[in-house]
C-alpha cells in the first residue's frame, strides 16, 4: 500500500512507500521470479500445454512485478513504476487460482469413473468447478485491479483524497474477499478429495488394459501415472494462495497507516515466500508429466470411458 495521504503540499516529492523499501531482497525476488517465469515457458512448450499459458502469464506478471520493484525502490516517488509493481504483484496469483481450478477439474475428468463424478464426491457438480470458480475468479481480479489502480492514483494533494482512499479500499477489499470465500471452499474441496482420492488410485488400471505402474499411454502420448503427487501439488498451492489472500485482506482493511503497510518484511513473507512455490513447484511437477489433455477444451470422449487409446510401456 502506498503513503500518498501523508503529502500536505502538491508540490512535495511523495515516497509511495511507509518505510524504506530494500534494492538488495527487491533483486533477489525479481531473479528467482525471472528465472520461475522462463522454466515455466520452456515447460509450457516442452509439454504443449496451452492451458497452463495462465500459469505463464502469472509468472511472467510476477517477474515483471519485482523488475518493476527494483526501479520503484531507487525512486520511491514514480507514481507509474509503483503502481505497474504494485498492481502485477496483487493481480498474478489471482490467476495462478485459476490455474488450480482447472488442473484440479482436469485430474477429475481423468482419475474418476464418470458414474462417480457426482456432487457427493466433491462437493461441486465436476462439470461446472471451472466455471463456477473462475468466474469468481474474474470477477476477484477485476475488483482488485480497479482498487489497486485508483488506490496508488489518488493525488495526496486532493482535499478528498482519504475519502477516495477509503472507498477504492473497500473496492479491494471486495475482491480479496470474493477470491478468500471462493478459494476458501475449493481448498476444501480440493484437500477433502485428496484423502477420497485413495480409492481412485488403480482407478487407470481397473478402467483400461495394460496400464504400467509408472507410465501410461493415451492417445499415443506417454504419461507418468503419479497423479497424485499433482494433486498434492495443487491443495499445497491452494493453501499457499489461501494464507497469501488473508495476509493481502488484512493489509487492506488496516489502511495505509496499519502494521502490515508501513513494515516490508510481511510482504516478502507472506506474498513474495508465499507465492513463489506456487510457480517453482509446477516446473518440476508440471501438468504436463501427468494430464493428456491440457489444451483450452476437453476434446470429446477425453473422460475415461475407455475410448482412448491407453496402452503399457
Amino acid at each position: 500500500m502506498s503513503l500518498i495521504e501523508r503529502a500536505p503540499h502538491s508540490e512535495m516529492r511523495i515516497s509511495f512507500y511507509a518505510y524504506n523499501p530494500s534494492l538488495a531482497v527487491a533483486i533477489v525476488a525479481a531473479v528467482l521470479y525471472t528465472v520461475a517465469f522462463l522454466l515455466t515457458a520452456v515447460q509450457w512448450i516442452r509439454y504443449r500445454a496451452w492451458v497452463w499459458g495462465i500459469m505463464v502469464l502469472a509468472a511472467a506478471m510476477e517477474a515483471i512485478g519485482y523488475i518493476g520493484r527494483c526501479a520503484s525502490v531507487q525512486n520511491t516517488s514514480e507514481r507509474p513504476v509503483y503502481v505497474l509493481q504494485f498492481s502485477l504483484v496483487i493481480l498474478a496469483p489471482v490467476l495462478m487460482a485459476a490455474c488450480c481450478y482447472i488442473i484440479f477439474s482436469r485430474i477429475l475428468f481423468l482419475i474418476v469413473p464418470q458414474e462417480a463424478l457426482t456432487f457427493r464426491l466433491c462437493w461441486i457438480p465436476p462439470r461446472f468447478i471451472t466455471r463456477i470458480f473462475v468466474g469468481c475468479d474474474i470477477v476477484a481480479l477485476l475488483l482488485q485491479l480497479i482498487g489497486a489502480v485508483m488506490i496508488s492514483s489518488v493525488d495526496a494533494a486532493d482535499k478528498d483524497a482519504k475519502n477516495k482512499l477509503n472507498m477504492w479500499k473497500h473496492v479491494a477489499q471486495a475482491g480479496v474477499i470474493i477470491q478468500l470465500v471462493a478459494f476458501g471452499l475449493f481448498a476444501v474441496a480440493a484437500v477433502r478429495f485428496d484423502f477420497t482420492s485413495k480409492r481412485f488410485t488403480g482407478s487407470l488400471s481397473e478402467r483400461y488394459e495394460n496400464v504400467g505402474e509408472k507410465e501410461y499411454i493415451i492417445d499415443g502420448v506417454v504419461k507418468d501415472n503419479n497423479w497424485p503427487a499433482l494433486l498434492r501439488v495443487v491443495n499445497l498451492t491452494t493453501i499457499l494462495i489461501l494464507v497469501r489472500s488473508v495476509y493481502r485482506l488484512v493489509e487492506f482493511t488496516e489502511g495505509t497507516t496499519g502494521y502490515l503497510s508501513t513494515h516490508e518484511w510481511p510482504f516478502y513473507v507472506f506474498d513474495t515466500l508465499c507465492i513463489y512455490p506456487c510457480v517453482a513447484l509446477f516446473i518440476y511437477w508440471h501438468p504436463g508429466r501427468y494430464l493428456p489433455y491440457l489444451g483450452f477444451r476437453l476434446p470429446k470422449g477425453a473422460h475415461g470411458s475407455g475410448d482412448s487409446e491407453v496402452q503399457m510401456r
